[in-house]
């Protein structure tokens, strides 16, 4: 059974200020605060790899239908929530295209990063730079050195970086690579 929701003329006028995600959350974290939950503040990661990563017209042609996808992947904060939002589209809409394949990889990616307090993830060339915010950094670099040799250097200063050569340009490969590499700071 699908639910309306209905907003009230100043709900509306914030939702259009802000955009629905970002309203959602507000909304959340005001709720938690009138109920005693203390809410941390969520940190937005910034992802610019280059990959293509996005949900094509011939996959999904109805457009509030694909809004409503692209907001299921933004609202996902673990691997439940990525298998869940999986499953739903390869239901509705049959097997994905690499582009949303590639889109639901970054949301992994972005709930991966999140508590390693990183900032940034880029690619640069055959390599992707990790930028950390500056605060105390857990990062046990004799067991990277001893997992990734010469493939990986480290740059300290007020906002510490990581730079992981991959060696390639192919989409899949960048994924991957970054994808186990941040799987390496859950251990």
């Amino acid at each position: 059974m699908e639910q309306e929701v209905c907003f009230g003329e100043i709900q509306s006028g914030h939702l259009e200020q802000v955009g629905y995600d970002t309203y959602c959350n507000l909304l959340d974290e005001v709720v938690k605060e009138m109920k005693g939950i203390k809410v941390e503040p969520e940190v937005d990661i910034q992802i610019d790899l280059n990959v293509t990563s996005y949900i094509p017209d011939e996959y999904i042609e109805d457009s509030n239908q694909k809004i409503e996808i692209y907001q299921n992947i933004a609202l996902c904060k673990n691997e439940e929530d990525i298998q869940n939002i999986i499953d739903e589209i390869i239901d509705r809409f049959g097997d994905m295209p690499e582009e949303l394949e590639n889109l639901i990889d970054i949301a992994r990616i972005k709930y991966l990063a999140k508590g390693l307090n990183i900032e940034k993830i880029a690619s640069k060339k055959t390599a992707v730079l990790f930028t950390f915010n500056g605060s105390k950094q857990d990062i046990d670099i004799p067991s990277l050195v001893n997992k990734y040799g010469n493939k990986i250097k480290f740059s300290a200063g007020i906002k510490p970086m990581v730079t992981l050569e991959i060696g390639s340009y192919n989409e899949r490969q960048i994924l991957n690579d970054v994808t186990d590499f941040l799987k390496e700071f859950q251990k």
